[in-house]
C-alpha cells in the first residue's frame, strides 16, 4: 500500500505526465518526419489532390504550440503545487511550534493555581507563585500579539505611527530601552559608530526589530552573550550592522532566514524554541519604512551579521517617506473625530 502511495506522489504524476507529453511530442514529430521523406520519395506517383504540405506544416506547428503550452501550463502547476506543499509543511511545522509555546506556559500556570487551591501555601510563597503565573501570562499574551501582529502587517493594517527623528539619538534610544528589557549586563552589547541625518520612523515597530535581533543572539549563542552593533551612514543610507557570536548559519540558511515560518535548528541547541514569525517580522517592518536588511555568515560557530539600511530624509525615497508622514497625520486625525464624537 505504501509503495501504491508513493506512486501517487503528485511530483511523481508530474514527472509521469510530463513523460507522456514528450512521447507524444516524439510520436508527432516521427509521424511527420516520416510522411515527409515517404511524400518526397513517392509524391510524383500520388495524385496532388491527395498532397498538401502547407496543411501537414500547419498541423505540426499548431500540434507543438498545442503541446508546448500544455507543457508550460503543467510547469506552472508544478511550481505551485510545490510551493503549496512547502508552505504546508512550514505551516505544520509554525502549529507544531506554536501548540508548544503556548501549552508550556499554560501548564505552568495550571500548576500553580492547583497547588494554591490544594495547599496552605505561605503567604511569601504566594506571591512568588503569583509572580511566576504573571511572567507565564505575559509571554503567552507576547506570542498571541506577535501572531496577531503578523496578520495584521499582511493585511497591511499595521497603525504604524512615523515620525520625523534625527537618526543617532532615536536609534541609540532604541537599542539601550531593548538592552534594558532583556536585562543584558553592560559588556554583552557594544554600540560603536554614530550616523549623520534624519529618518521617518516608527520608533515602537523599531523596538520590535532591535527586540528581536537581540532574542535571536540569546537563543543561539553557547556562552555568554557577545554583540556588536555598529552605526555608520552613506549619503542617502543609516547603515546598522547587528553582529553576534552566536551559532552561525550555512549558506543555504541564509536564503531562508527572513521566510515566514522558517526556524533554524541546530543539534548544539536542540532546546531553542520559537514560531519562525521573528525575523519575518522584522524584514516586514524595516522594508515597509522604504529599507531593507540582510544577514550574511562565515559559517556555523561564526557568528552572524545583520545589516539594516534605512533611507535618510530628503536624500533618498522623499516621496514615499512623505507619504509614510501623511499617512501617520491623517490616521490622527481620524482617531481625533472619533474621541469627539464619543
Amino acid at each position: 500500500m505504501k509503495r501504491l502511495r508513493f506512486l501517487f506522489h503528485p511530483v511523481l504524476v508530474f514527472v509521469f505526465a510530463q513523460l507522456a507529453w514528450l512521447s507524444l511530442l516524439g510520436l508527432w514529430i516521427y509521424w511527420y518526419v516520416s510522411n515527409y521523406i515517404i511524400f518526397n520519395q513517392v509524391g510524383d506517383k500520388i495524385s496532388p489532390q491527395l498532397i498538401s504540405a502547407k496543411t501537414n506544416i500547419l498541423a505540426l506547428i499548431g500540434g507543438l504550440v498545442l503541446l508546448l503550452a500544455i507543457l508550460t501550463g503543467m510547469y506552472l502547476i508544478f511550481i505551485y503545487l510545490n510551493r503549496q506543499l512547502n508552505i504546508t509543511k512550514l505551516y505544520d511545522n509554525f502549529i507544531a511550534n506554536v501548540t508548544h509555546e503556548l501549552k508550556s506556559p499554560l501548564t505552568s500556570i495550571q500548576l500553580y493555581l492547583e497547588t494554591l487551591n490544594c495547599r496552605q501555601v505561605p503567604s511569601s510563597k504566594q506571591k512568588e507563585f503569583f509572580a511566576l503565573m504573571m511572567k507565564d501570562a505575559d509571554r503567552l499574551k507576547h506570542l498571541i500579539d506577535s501572531i496577531l501582529e503578523i496578520s495584521g502587517l499582511e493585511k497591511k493594517r499595521i497603525a504604524y505611527n512615523f515620525h520625523l527623528y534625527e537618526a543617532d539619538s532615536i536609534i541609540k534610544t532604541v537599542i539601550a530601552e531593548s538592552v534594558d528589557q532583556f536585562r543584558l549586563e553592560e559588556k554583552a552589547v557594544r554600540v560603536t559608530g554614530s550616523v549623520e541625518g534624519q529618518c521617518v520612523l516608527d520608533r515602537d515597530a523599531l523596538k520590535i526589530v532591535f527586540d528581536n535581533l537581540l532574542d535571536n543572539a540569546i537563543k543561539y549563542s553557547r556562552e555568554s552573550v557577545q554583540i556588536a552593533i555598529h552605526l555608520a551612514h552613506t549619503p542617502k543610507s543609516v547603515i546598522i550592522e547587528f553582529r553576534d557570536q552566536g551559532i552561525g548559519m550555512a549558506a543555504k540558511e541564509q536564503k531562508k532566514v527572513f521566510d515566514k515560518f522558517h526556524r533554524i535548528y541546530s543539534p548544539e541547541i536542540p532546546n531553542v524554541k520559537g514560531t519562525g514569525l521573528g525575523l519575518y517580522w522584522v524584514k516586514e517592518i524595516i522594508k515597509y519604512h522604504g529599507g531593507s536588511i540582510s544577514v550574511s555568515s562565515e559559517g556555523l560557530g561564526c557568528g552572524s551579521l545583520f545589516t539594516i539600511e534605512l533611507p535618510i530624509y530628503q536624500a533618498s525615497k522623499t516621496h514615499y517617506m512623505n507619504r509614510l508622514l501623511k499617512l501617520t497625520q491623517r490616521r490622527k486625525k481620524q482617531q481625533g473625530a472619533y474621541h469627539e464624537k464619543e
